[in-house]
């Protein structure tokens, strides 16, 4: 969970109902397989932003794009500076609580952005991120921010004092540098199930107990976000309400309720619909979708769900592929190429060190594979893209 120590009346009522491609969108996807999956330079009219950076981008620095990278105590550390250097990681995120105020997160981030030079990054800003929900989950405190109520209170107002009040707690991001927030929740918890519910439930982090009123209130929360000028990522997609374990702590964490055409699919449909730009992919196995793969291997998850039945572009997101125990007995390395291959784009790594495994063995693979070194050139452009939106490229300023 990457976590710190809906309007169709008959879905929205009648339990039988179901919620799908079908429910408010053509039975056959639009998308064509380039836009829906592999994105690729124009062959016509004039290059975009993006597509001008990727093109001065050194392979290495493509791949090290894909990685959000945690900071040990929330400060750019030697470890995490060498990481850049070496494998030019793009991106890092807050982990821990911090007191520090905003102008102490401002002056980590800082230090964060000066890495960004021609050698590192190819001079591609930095996403500093952090998961600032609210309640048991709002990361960043101390001077200038604001206590955010948790998930559930957040669910109990009215969906415009909640984007206004986001607004204020996205621009109190921005005041310190913070520019991409892991948030918001999208998993609906049944009712009554919050104590059994360890990820979302047990940390009042729902917005409800219905599809709609989570859609609503994190529809809110999102556009409050875009109005401050963050990124923002839904999660934790196809949804952790009916588990009971935390991915963070437990393995063998499994769904056996969610269905591809789930009603409690509603809240992500409708942030897709909206334009958010992140989904991120939980790390719990759902037996009625893909009994053989956790969701964030699972090409039925994110390249027929997400990219074909949703209409999903924007960059799909793993969870923490770096310590979450969910993902303990695979190999390091092998994590980010099987979530890559399975139609992944951005992998997020708590600490430095998996996320070097990682990048060596994407940089392996895709030197003796030309369909996966494609895969990943799509992965980096559509994050490229991403960036290109929130301004972190040398043209987008």
């Amino acid at each position: 969970m990457l976590r710190h120590s809906a309007i169709t009346t008959c879905c929205l009522l009648l339990a039988g109902c179901s919620f799908g491609a079908a429910a408010n969108r053509p039975s056959t996807p639009s998308a064509s397989p380039a836009t829906s999956s592999s994105p690729t330079p124009s062959a016509t009219g004039p290059a975009s932003c993006a597509e001008r950076v990727f093109a001065t981008l050194t392979f290495p620095q493509r791949v090290g794009q894909l990685f959000v990278i945690g900071l040990a105590n929330d400060q750019l550390g030697p470890a995490e500076r060498q990481g850049i250097k070496t494998y030019h990681f793009g991106s890092v995120s807050f982990i821990v609580k911090t007191s520090a105020g905003v102008s102490g997160v401002r002056a980590v981030a800082n230090s964060v952005q000066a890495q960004a030079t021609k050698a590192t990054t190819g001079g591609v800003r930095f996403y500093v991120a952090a998961n600032q929900e609210g309640g048991e989950i709002q990361s960043l405190q101390g001077a200038g921010f604001s206590g955010i109520p948790s998930a559930v209170a957040q669910g109990m107002m009215s969906t415009s004092t909640l984007e206004r009040e986001a607004a204020l707690w996205g621009r109190q991001l921005v005041e310190a540098g913070v520019n991409f927030n892991f948030a918001p929740v999208m998993d609906v918890v049944p009712p009554g199930t919050d104590s059994q519910n360890q990820p979302i439930g047990v940390l009042h982090g729902e917005y409800g107990h219905d599809p709609q009123t989570v859609a609503l209130h994190g529809l809110a929360f999102m556009q409050g976000m875009r109005q401050a000028g963050l990124a923002t990522s839904v999660k934790h997609f196809p949804g952790l309400g009916r588990v009971r374990g935390n991915t963070d702590f437990t393995a063998g964490v499994d769904d056996q309720v969610t269905t591809r055409n789930d009603p409690y699919l509603y809240p992500f449909a409708q942030a897709i619909d909206a334009g958010v730009p992140f989904v991120m992919v939980a790390l719990a196995r759902y037996t009625r979708i893909d009994s053989a793969r956790l969701a964030v291997f699972s090409p039925v998850v994110m390249r027929r769900m997400l990219r074909q039945e949703l209409h999903f572009t924007g960059v799909i997101i793993s969870d923490d592929l770096g310590a979450s125990k969910a993902v303990g007995s695979i190999p390091t390395g092998q994590r980010a190429i099987d979530f890559l291959s399975a139609g992944g784009d951005m992998v997020i790594s708590k600490f430095v060190g998996p996320a070097e495994l990682m990048a060596q063995a994407v940089l392996s693979r895709a030197a003796m594979d030309g369909s996966f070194r494609k895969r990943v050139d799509a992965a980096v452009l559509r994050i490229l893209t991403a960036k290109q939106a929130s301004g972190r490229l040398p043209c987008a300023a």
